[in-house]
């Protein structure tokens, strides 16, 4: 009998070292990976601070009354892509935007809508009075200059932007441990140092910095609309990679491979926001383009945009960012319209 009551005893002993020993490893699990959010935090903060910049005489698009806050708000961003390499006779004064992708996010659907510009569309440039390729108006005005000849273009406004340079896209990309990607067809490039190093097969590959800027850059074999739809196409990958469980520990890399390496108007309070769309696993992205024709007719290659396109794709953003009250050009039809598609995509958002 007392045999049994040690055997018991030791029993209970055993199972209770073990709850123990359990509790304390979850503990000891939950204090690192607190630990890790407050340092990866700080990190984040600290690189956001250095990446702040403000636009002198911009604190908000004058196509808002007021400005915006993306906790609650539908907001707009405009990235831009620059090329800083000294091999190429650029710099960051009179670089050119090799992409321009603009993005509204819907705050209540939980939705991004995603534009790419042709880099040679022929467009009116503020800055400097007249039409040219809007590549170009970077190099006119940096930042500033580019925002404006959008909103002009477009007639939407645009609340952030996100200046980038190529490092920073390459860098970025290694930290999540590459993206995948499709590839439209055998591809033979030149990376970021002007070495023609980059071999690519076609169908879907795992791509590193180098690779994936290279197929985003690359018109050789088509246009500057289906290259502007592979950086659309690459920028979803990565937003998906971003919001991936997988890519967590993959953070610290990701906030220090940016750097100094991006320029944002948008603060680390601000930044935080916008988590809200990936919290619910990966975001619906919606991509748009600008319909047009090859122009050489001056003896310089331009693309004439089609002005419907432009119209169209101005309304559904602004339907998008439910901006109708500061957009302008839309008339009172227009708003009614606009206000009943945004009601339906909520309602089917919703449904599914």
């Amino acid at each position: 009998m007392k045999n049994r009551i040690n055997n018991k005893n030791k029993k209970r002993s055993k199972t209770s070292l073990i709850i123990k020993v359990s509790l304390l490893l979850v503990a000891s699990l939950l204090i690192c990976a607190s630990a890790y959010g407050v340092y990866i935090t700080k990190q984040a903060e600290h690189a956001a601070n250095s990446a702040h910049e403000e636009l002198e005489g911009r604190d908000v698009s004058t196509l808002r009354e007021e400005k915006v806050e993306p906790v609650h708000d539908n907001v707009s961003i405009l990235f831009v892509g620059v090329d800083d390499s000294e091999n190429r006779g650029q710099g960051s004064d009179n670089s050119r935007s090799d992409a321009l992708i603009l993005a509204t996010l819907n705050n209540k659907t939980k939705t991004i809508k995603m534009l790419s510009i042709p880099r040679d569309s022929y467009v009116f440039i503020p800055k400097v009075g007249y039409e040219d390729k809007i590549t170009h108006a970077h190099a006119y005005g940096g930042t500033l200059a580019t925002i404006d000849t959008v909103e002009k273009l477009l007639n939407v406004p645009i609340d952030y932007y996100v200046r980038m340079n190529f490092n920073a896209f390459i860098d970025v990309v290694d930290a999540l441990g590459g993206i995948e990607a499709e590839v439209p067809y055998k591809l033979h490039e030149k990376d970021e140092f002007d070495r023609n190093s980059i071999n690519l097969q076609p169908g879907l590959q795992h791509l590193n910095g180098s690779q994936a800027l290279a197929l985003a850059r690359t018109r050789k074999q088509d246009s500057d609309i289906e290259r502007g739809k592979r950086q659309q196409e690459i920028l979803t990958a990565i937003i998906n990679k971003v919001a991936s469980v997988s890519s967590i520990t993959k953070y610290d890399d990701v906030i220090r491979a940016l750097g100094d390496n991006m320029k944002t108007n948008m603060t680390f309070t601000e930044m935080k926001s916008f988590l809200s769309y990936l919290t619910q696993g990966k975001p619906r992205i919606d991509t748009l383009t600008l319909d047009g024709v090859d122009d050489m007719s001056t003896g310089v290659y331009y693309y004439q945009l089609n002005q419907q396109s432009v119209d169209e794709v101005s309304e559904i953003l602004n339907n998008h960012l439910d901006a109708n009250k500061t957009s302008s050009s839309l008339t009172n039809n227009d708003h009614d319209k606009v206000n009943a598609a945004g009601d339906e995509e909520a309602v089917n958002r919703n449904a599914q």
